[in-house]
């Protein structure tokens, strides 16, 4: 890539970047993501979730963006091993900040964010193959609402997954994972953008902790509550 964006998206700064911005992509998802699947904690045995889950598959709009949302996965995560990789036989892992003061303070998360997007990465390959290929290659059962068309069951597809401990272990563990790579990646990924000031730092330091505290506890609540409410 001889143009300037070429060189800027292939040096170190310019990868970074690219982290950053991937990286509240997906952190605006998950929001939207949670949302979602709080629907399965609604009664009605299902119905909210899978019409939910209806109209996520087959909007148009919805679905190009999914193919966009699976890339910016990709891209961030093997982007963000192969960074961690150069700057732990550099120079020590120091996440995806460009000016890092690494400090006795400095938190875990910070100097094993590449060990903790490895796992994420290994997680969402599991959550992938459980629900998503399930969805689109598994034999899921159909079921109608009211008269109205067939939809895929998939709410009888996450309670199944869920009504095995060690998967509800697994996801459980999964989110607290995520939540220490959140900790320190949202105040890492504005510092990146340049957005470091003494005016927004603390409330964005702020907003991203509550984030990274609040989120992961959602997702962690719903494998927990449907392991229970089927004892």
């Amino acid at each position: 890539m001889n143009t300037w964006f070429g060189r800027f998206i292939t040096s170190s700064i310019g990868k970074k970047v690219v982290m950053a911005l991937t990286g509240l992509f997906l952190i605006t998802f998950l929001i939207v993501h949670l949302v979602g699947n709080l629907q399965l904690l609604s009664s009605g045995g299902g119905q909210a979730f899978n019409e939910y889950a209806y109209f996520m598959t087959h909007n148009p709009l919805i679905k190009f963006t999914s193919y966009g949302l699976y890339a910016f996965i990709l891209i961030h995560a093997f982007q963000g091993i192969a960074l961690w990789l150069k700057n732990r036989s550099a120079r020590g892992s120091q996440g995806y900040a460009v000016k890092v003061n690494r400090t006795a303070g400095a938190s875990k998360a910070s100097v094993r964010m590449g060990a903790l997007g490895t796992i994420i990465l290994v997680f969402i390959l599991l959550h992938m193959y459980q629900f998503w290929l399930q969805m689109k290659l598994g034999n899921t059962a159909m079921i109608g609402y009211d008269g109205g068309e067939q939809v895929k069951d998939l709410y009888s597809l996450v309670k199944g997954v869920y009504a095995n401990p060690v998967f509800v272990v697994i996801y459980v563990i999964s989110m607290i994972v995520i939540g220490f790579h959140l900790w320190h990646g949202f105040e890492s990924a504005f510092q990146t953008l340049g957005l470091n000031h003494p005016k927004w730092t603390p409330l964005i330091k702020f907003v991203g902790r509550t984030y990274s505290v609040l989120v992961p506890l959602g997702f962690a609540i719903i494998p927990i509550w449907m392991y229970l409410a089927q004892q």
